[in-house]
């Protein structure tokens, strides 16, 4: 008889396929379907707890082993659900946290190291205990860090860090779940009715139904089929915007919602904060700067262009914008600003308005 489905072993299985790259959120939705809905809650909070503090787990589980100690990726993770449950969450009974952790590494066939993880665990306690430096104690890789005290500054870089330890509210759009920050870049479009809009990096759509909405002529364009399909638009194209763009008119208006890394969203996606290298960054840029290139070839004299990332990083944002504008006349920003987490609602984003 196979064993029961549990929201610990639900977390694991997560957690696990998580590290070899799936998102999070993809993968604990339909894993949960078959868990109650408290149980359902706590695998939630267990995978996004313990992706958000993960860099605090792993020096505690050095700490608490008395060592740096060589950890296959399951026994790593099944220590980073016990620690946490023992020292993060309130109303688990620390025999229940250690007992099942235990059975999550018999389970995923490591049982030379259950030892190992029953004695770590055993010794965990709630003393306080201090953290080695500020990314640990913030969960968050030194350079991101660094990066975003460089440009806000090291208040606002701090406050960022320690907003994205917070669960997000959940905020709506019509019958779709859409960042509260999100839902205000369209606005800056100032679209009108029958107007000619390129949603150029459309996917999921989100911003397309706003768009749609005000009355205007929207085509919706992405990358991947798979991905165009969730866009709900009479009118989509499939490209590569990076690439030569296939119309042979132009647009009254134009969002180039960019694909970038995603460091404003950290709270949502935690996983991304320990996925993410600098170099990604550039190449992101590069990419960046192409699609918004092509994309302002295509804006209509009198026309407006919203760039738009949910990026923190000055490379994927005014670096962007800056580089391909003075390259373009007439062309100019008319504004440009960050939404930065901790002083605004939502995610964090950057976005500029250009005009020809």
């Amino acid at each position: 008889m196979p064993a029961p489905i549990t929201a610990r072993t639900v977390a694991f299985d997560v957690l696990l396929r998580t590290h070899s790259g799936a998102w999070a959120d993809e993968v604990l939705r339909p894993l949960a379907v078959g868990l109650h809905t408290k149980d359902a809650g706590l695998a939630h909070q267990l995978v996004f707890g313990c992706l958000r503090f993960q860099a605090q787990l792993d020096f505690l589980i050095t700490h608490f082993a008395g060592k740096a100690i060589k950890l296959d990726p399951e026994v790593r993770i099944a220590l980073r659900l016990g620690i946490f449950q023992l020292r993060y969450l309130d109303r688990i009974p620390n025999h229940a946290a250690v007992a099942e952790t235990v059975e999550l590494v018999k389970r995923a066939r490591k049982r030379s190291a259950t030892g190992l993880v029953n004695a770590v665990l055993r010794k965990v306690t709630r003393h306080p205990i201090p953290f080695p430096d500020r990314p640990t104690q913030l969960s968050i890789p030194a350079w991101l860090l660094d990066s975003w005290t460089q440009q806000h500054g090291g208040d606002k870089a701090e406050s960022i860090a320690r907003t994205f330890l917070i669960q997000p509210e959940a905020h709506f759009q019509g019958d779709r779940q859409m960042d509260i920050g999100a839902q205000s870049i369209i606005p800056l479009l100032d679209l009108q009715p029958g107007m000619k809009m390129l949603d150029l990096c459309a996917a999921p759509g989100n911003k397309t139904l706003q768009a749609l909405a005000t009355g205007a002529d929207v085509v919706a364009c992405d990358r991947y089929l798979h991905r165009l399909k969730q866009v709900d638009c009479p009118k989509r194209v499939v490209l590569d915007a990076t690439l030569a763009l296939p119309f042979h008119t132009r647009f009254d208006r134009i969002l180039v919602d960019a694909p970038c890394s995603g460091t404003g969203t950290l709270g949502r996606n935690p996983e991304i904060k320990w996925r993410l290298k600098p170099a990604d960054i550039d190449d992101l840029a590069q990419r960046q700067q192409k699609i918004l290139t092509n994309a302002l070839a295509l804006l209509k004299p009198g026309g407006r262009l919203v760039y738009a990332t949910c990026s923190l990083q000055a490379q994927e944002n005014e670096a962007v914008v800056d580089a391909v504008v003075a390259g373009v006349v007439p062309r100019r920003t008319e504004q440009s600003f960050y939404r930065i987490p901790g002083l605004a609602e939502g995610d964090g984003f950057y976005a500029a308005v250009i005009t020809s």
